[in-house]
């Protein structure tokens, strides 16, 4: 533990005691009560809790020391555990109890906890945001190896038959609802991912079972591991089942999608199945049109995270008369996010919009949205060509995956239309190649080429727990940084409870820009060799990925760690 500085003087024992009765009987935190009363500094909880502690010599912990302990369920179970917002652990070094409070004075829950433990407890102190985070952990733990080791039903016909009748009516509120430990399991997965705010699911099976993992702020993150090869089998049964899958083909890869629903909330699953040594794995992509109005309150450009003068040039590019806007990045990388931000603000009524998509993310107000749908002939390509039909003005393409696809968008925006579209490339000097690729003339792709825009999302450092920070030789060598060049605020997150231990919260969008002019379309025509064209690309202002990462960090708003895990140093 370190040690507690004194930042002010808190109130005596007996002004605390009525703070803490305060803030009980209005369901208000202490930290809230304390500020009232004009202490400095207590709106951090963190600080208050530290201060209060120090007062009362009592351990102050958080989520990350309590992980690190084995939970004594035996003498608090958790169902009451929860209710009672308080935890009893087995100290890691000790053979003793340790019994973990948010309110120092509640008498009577000490009492309960100590009568229960029927032998001597240690008392420490938390918020009650990391209890419940630690809460949480043992929730889901708990939650999905419920009843593993009951025998899973019979999937006969019949009941593969009852499930696909049933799929579309799954509800992540009705965890519980049914007997067999299989459907229970995956309920409880999709429950604990779309808690954690995943954007994937991997279920992988292993030699003795399988392996769960969430894909949260674009890094995996173990989330549990299940025994038994029989009902690992039936998990991606049952998944197939809701997805309309045949669970008799276990040689070749499918893809399916299903949808749950939760407090009238629907959510879009994409399935895809992969056979392997060990089975089959299954990988689920979770699409939530509520979450990413959830995430970035309004769909504008200004939400996204993007640096002022990147925006600008945004703005300018989605307010061109005709032409094309490329945004290129690899999966997940808030590519459709950034067109829907600029389909929003361009929106005015006056302009006929249509977009195709796969699938539709967000419904656009006022927007014409067609979701493409291949098992019945409609392709980016044929839907483009019925677009053109339509009388658009502005036409948004998910994403250009073919030469035909292409083509129609290129002949698009010579012909008077506003296109904005996606293409999957490491950078906008990559996109150039993609084209040339697919068989697109060069004089046309670059006529109808207004600019190509790069983006990814680098994780920052949890506002909580970063400190600050100065990087070692080895890490100044792997981000490509010469000796002593470490000028900057430099932070690091230790890990906490609010950020999951990982010392990283929320994510910052960070953009590469080319913007086409005569001297850059020459070169291009001309296929000059792609360094003359990053030179006077760089040299008309375009900033690299990795210059936009680093950046970041000298400012402390994220690590060379995560520079080097997002970009390429290069």
């Amino acid at each position: 533990m370190a040690t507690v500085k004194r930042a002010y003087a808190l109130p005596d024992a007996a002004a605390l005691r009525q703070v803490y009765g305060q803030a009980r009987s209005q369901g208000r935190s202490a930290s809230s009560a304390l500020a009232d009363l004009g202490v400095p500094g207590a709106s951090d909880a963190r600080v208050v809790i530290q201060q209060v502690g120090a007062v009362f010599n009592m351990q102050v912990v958080e989520t990350a020391y309590l992980l690190s302990c084995t939970p004594a369920l035996t003498v608090l179970p958790l169902g009451l555990a929860m209710r009672r917002h308080c935890v009893v652990v087995h100290l890691p070094d000790a053979d003793a109890l340790q019994a973990v409070v948010a309110d120092p004075f509640d008498a009577d829950l000490m009492a309960w906890v100590q009568s229960l433990a029927q032998a001597p407890l240690r008392f420490a102190l938390a918020l009650q945001e990391d209890i419940a985070a630690y809460l949480v952990k043992l929730e889901e733990s708990a939650r999905a190896t419920d009843g593993l080791g009951q025998n899973p039903d019979d999937t006969s016909v019949s009941d593969a038959q009852r499930d696909k009748r049933a799929a579309s009516s799954l509800s992540l509120s009705a965890l519980g609802d049914s007997a067999s430990p299989a459907v229970k399991l995956v309920n409880s997965i999709l429950y604990d991912a779309l808690k954690a705010g995943a954007s994937d699911i991997h279920i992988e099976s292993t030699a003795s079972g399988m392996s769960v993992k969430f894909r949260i702020d674009g890094v995996l993150d173990h989330a549990l591991t299940v025994q038994g090869v029989e009902l690992a089998e039936y998990v991606i049964s049952r998944l197939k089942v809701v997805a309309e899958l045949d669970i008799s083909e276990r040689r070749v890869p499918q893809d399916g999608s299903f949808m749950v629903s939760d407090a009238d909330r629907d959510i879009d699953l994409r399935l895809s199945i992969m056979p392997s040594i060990h089975g089959e794995d299954a990988v689920i992509r979770v699409l939530d049109k509520r979450a990413m109005i959830e995430t970035y309150g309004s769909l504008s450009l200004d939400a996204l995270g993007f640096d002022q003068a990147s925006l600008a040039v945004l703005r300018r590019l989605a307010q061109e008369p005709y032409g094309m806007l490329l945004v290129t990045g690899p999966t997940g990388s808030g590519k459709t996010t950034t067109l829907y931000g600029a389909l929003t603000e361009i929106h005015d009524g006056r302009s006929k919009i249509i977009t195709i998509e796969d699938p539709v993310e967000y419904q656009l107000p006022g927007v014409l949205q067609i979701p493409v749908n291949e098992k019945k002939g409609l392709t980016f390509a044929k839907g483009l060509r019925s677009i053109l039909r339509h009388d658009p003005d502005k036409i948004m393409v998910g994403e250009i995956r073919d030469n035909e696809t292409a083509e129609i968008a290129v002949q698009s925006a010579l012909t008077g239309h506003l296109v904005l579209t996606t293409v999957h490339a490491n950078n906008v000097f990559d996109v150039l190649g993609r084209f040339v690729h697919m068989g697109i003339d060069p004089y046309s792709f670059v006529s109808a080429l207004n600019g190509i825009w790069a983006q990814r999302l680098l994780r920052v450092n949890c506002p909580h727990c970063s400190v600050p920070h100065t990087p070692g030789a080895q890490e100044c060598e792997s981000a490509g940084l010469a000796a002593g060049d470490t000028s900057g605020q430099w932070k690091v997150g230790r890990g906490c409870g609010d950020c999951r231990g990982t010392g990283y919260k929320g994510r910052r969008a960070i953009a590469e820009i080319l913007l086409l002019n005569d001297e850059l379309r020459e070169l291009i025509i001309e296929k000059a060799p792609i360094r003359k064209i990053k030179d006077t690309a760089h040299r008309q202002g375009t900033r690299s990925l990795r210059d936009a990462a680093m950046a970041l960090a000298r400012r402390g708003e994220t690590t060379l760690a995560e520079v080097n895990r997002v970009t390429l140093n290069a």
